[in-house]
């Protein structure tokens, strides 16, 4: 017989087992940790939040493929830790396997750098407190490598500041198939803002800045805020911060001691009835750290099929916290889910909760509708149904001996389209009592009359531009329904929304953000030549600020003590005194007194209550490194201490709240009359047509 073997009988044989080459286990490995830029900036983000950064800025080139670059003040990495920086395996978070049950940051393997330098050029500019100058390393395939041909690969001293900076260029470059399986780079940009959104509202109290490779004007820019609903407002808009409701759940019960791992708790912020959107956007941090859970997402769609439309989806946030024993991280290579104990009895405690919630605020549903454009002349719709009714009977009304068409709208003007008030008539609360100074005995409940206000002159570009903004965003039709509006009354006190009329519409308006913009325009309009609202004694401005940082939440996530942000603010301001006076009308004295404060109109005084925010926010909220930016945002942080305060009214008592009902009434609502220039953005939220006599009267004749 042949000794030879068959092919069949040889493709039956096993292939042999080798080792795979320790490039290509690493470009696997990196495959599975980085899918997207998105996965490489969510990964950077928490490594800077590991280091206890308070500042995060982001630029993104070509959706992240050509650059994608993360620079934070955190504490930094040492120079002995460089060469080993970018080697998988490699970390500062554990030292054995019992550390994962104790874990509470949110790296711990270490792969994350390695991965990247193994798809992509990674470089590394970093600087601790204690180093005299900053140091670069680039890497790739988790070695040093030397930034310029003919260099050694070591680390080389540079200029820079505390933190890191971590820049990857050229991503996917060495792995085709991944880059052309990549969609647009304006989609690949949106998941980024996405990612960066999540977690600038999970960590209100730290700095985001997100922009493009060239832009001037970043597309995410946040401020330290002190809570996460002031992040939402901020990022996710008034439409779906108005309608949150805030719900706290615990365990129900656990263990005798304070070491009790089944113990855990949850903050949830999710909107109401009224809100709904085609896409459900839901936020999970569980440990800090945002995951995915597809069973608590459909628990919760669950709860909300019974109160919204089919085919529309609520806004969740929600921030679980629990022992680190009783979760298990290391379950998924980029960490998006997480196991943990009691999963279905904590899904099922959260769900019940959002739904008892949801149940007590839906006793009463919001509708909004608008028929026509505000400002637009029901004359106007009239004539042109009447046009098209000519010309669909124009054979017929050549014969027709009847009045003309002026004789006829003068005779026929129907009840449903007559302005039934009057801004002279007296009020009902014109004759209540109220404990005013600024209100004369014969006043009779009518508005103060207010004296003109000249625009300032003023040389400076950044304030010209300021001002020619503001008439460039300008809408006419709104203006014009603010300036010949009838105020009918409050609605809500604690949300500051209020009914006016304009001709035969009624509209429901929040006359705080009204009061904000009419008063940041009068700010830019007096800009340099103010009015001085006197104090007397003189408050110490340290004491005032001190008071507002004490009752501030989240102020221990900043990693300075109270003391140390109230010295900071309080230096800030009086250091620049002299600019404060001369442009603001705030005038400090070398010792720290505040004398005086900017009027920005002669009849309204401002809530004095909330000085102490106000002062305290023109610490981190003014951008005193930018001319325009400064003078930008100190007169917005201006207008929002003039504006009325939100929540609660100021004083106390009775007589307080009639006080301050009366002045926004009589002098607010006049002042927006004569002032405001309204823009644009009001009509998304701010100004909602309610109603329309004709249209009440086509219901009532259904009747």
């Amino acid at each position: 017989m042949s000794q030879e073997k068959s092919p069949a009988s040889s493709s039956q044989e096993p292939l042999p087992i080798h080792r795979l080459h320790q490039s290509l286990i690493n470009r696997i490995a990196a495959g599975e940790i980085i899918h997207r830029p998105a996965s490489a900036l969510k990964e950077l983000l928490e490594n800077c939040l590991d280091a206890r950064a308070t500042s995060i800025k982001i630029t993104v080139k070509d959706g992240g493929m050509k650059l994608l670059q993360i620079q934070d003040n955190g504490c930094g990495i040492r120079r002995t830790d460089l060469p080993i920086l970018a080697e998988r395996f490699t970390t500062s978070k554990i030292s054995s396997f019992s550390d994962l049950s104790r874990i509470t940051t949110y790296g711990f393997r270490g792969e994350a750098l390695a991965s990247i330098s193994h798809i992509a050029h990674l470089s590394v500019v970093t600087k601790t407190r204690s180093d005299a100058h900053a140091w670069k390393a680039c890497y790739l395939d988790g070695v040093l490598v030397p930034s310029k041909p003919g260099q050694t690969p070591d680390p080389k001293p540079c200029a820079g500041v505390d933190g890191t900076i971590i820049t990857i260029e050229d991503m996917f470059y060495n792995t085709p198939i991944r880059l052309s399986a990549l969609r647009s780079p304006s989609e690949e940009y949106a998941k980024i803002l996405d990612v960066v959104t999540k977690y600038a509202v999970h960590n209100p109290t730290i700095s985001f800045l997100c922009k493009k490779g060239g832009s001037p004007s970043p597309e995410i820019s946040t401020s330290p805020v002190s809570d996460v609903l002031q992040a939402i407002r901020s990022l996710y808009g008034h439409a779906i911060a108005k309608e949150l409701l805030h719900v706290d759940v615990t365990s129900e019960q656990f263990k005798d001691g304070i070491d009790d791992p089944e113990k855990w708790s949850a903050e949830v912020f999710c909107t109401n009835a009224n809100y709904q959107a085609k896409k459900m956007v839901f936020l999970l941090f569980i440990n800090h750290r945002l995951v995915e859970s597809s069973p608590l997402k459909r628990a919760i769609e669950s709860v909300y099929s019974g109160f919204l439309p089919k085919g529309t989806f609520p806004f969740v946030y929600s921030s679980v916290e629990m022992d680190p024993r009783s979760v298990d991280v290391n379950v998924h290579p980029t960490k998006r889910e997480v196991l943990f104990l009691n999963e279905e009895a904590i899904i099922e405690r959260i769900s019940d909760a959002i739904q008892q919630n949801v149940v007590g605020q839906s006793q009463s549903r919001v509708f909004e509708y608008q028929t026509l454009l505000p400002g637009v002349s029901e004359i106007s719709a009239l004539k042109g149904k009447k046009k098209a009714r000519e010309d669909g009977n124009e054979s017929e009304d050549e014969n027709d001996d009847g009045p003309t068409e002026s004789a006829s709208l003068v005779q026929k003007s129907l009840s449903q389209h007559k302005v039934r008030t009057s801004l002279q008539d007296r009020t009902l609360e014109s004759m209540l009592p109220v404990n005013d100074p600024s209100r004369s005995d014969d006043s009779s409940g009518r508005a103060v009359r207010l004296g003109d206000i000249k625009e300032s002159q003023c040389s400076l570009t950044s304030i010209a531009e300021l001002r020619q903004s503001v008439v460039k965003n300008v809408h006419h039709n709104l203006t014009e329904i603010i300036r010949n509006h009838i105020f009918v009354g409050f609605v809500d006190n604690i949300r500051c929304l209020s009914l006016i009329q304009h001709s035969t519409k009624l509209y429901l308006v929040n006359h705080a953000t009204l009061a904000e913009e009419m008063f940041y325009q009068l700010a830019l309009r007096q800009f340099g030549n103010y009015r001085r609202l006197r104090l007397d004694p003189h408050p110490p401005l340290r004491t005032l600020v001190e008071l507002a940082v004490n009752v501030e939440r989240g102020t221990e996530q900043s990693g300075l003590e109270k003391t140390e942000i109230v010295d900071r603010i309080a230096k800030t301001l009086v250091d620049r005194r002299e600019m404060l006076s001369e442009y603001f009308a705030l005038d400090i004295s070398e010792s720290g007194d505040i004398l005086a404060l900017p009027h920005l109109l002669k009849e309204y005084t401002p809530d004095l209550n909330k000085l102490p925010t106000f002062l305290m926010r023109l610490g981190p909220q003014v951008d005193w490194s930018s001319e325009r930016e400064c003078f930008e945002s100190f007169m917005h942080e201006l207008a929002y201490f003039y504006s009325p305060a939100s929540g609660v009214w100021s004083g106390d008592g009775i007589g307080q709240e009639k006080s301050a009902a009366w002045q926004t009434e009589h002098i607010l609502f006049h002042a927006l009359r004569k002032f405001l220039i309204a823009p644009r953005s009001l009509l998304d939220n701010d100004v909602v047509q309610v109603a329309n006599l004709p249209d009440l009267y086509r219901v009532f004749e259904r009747c």
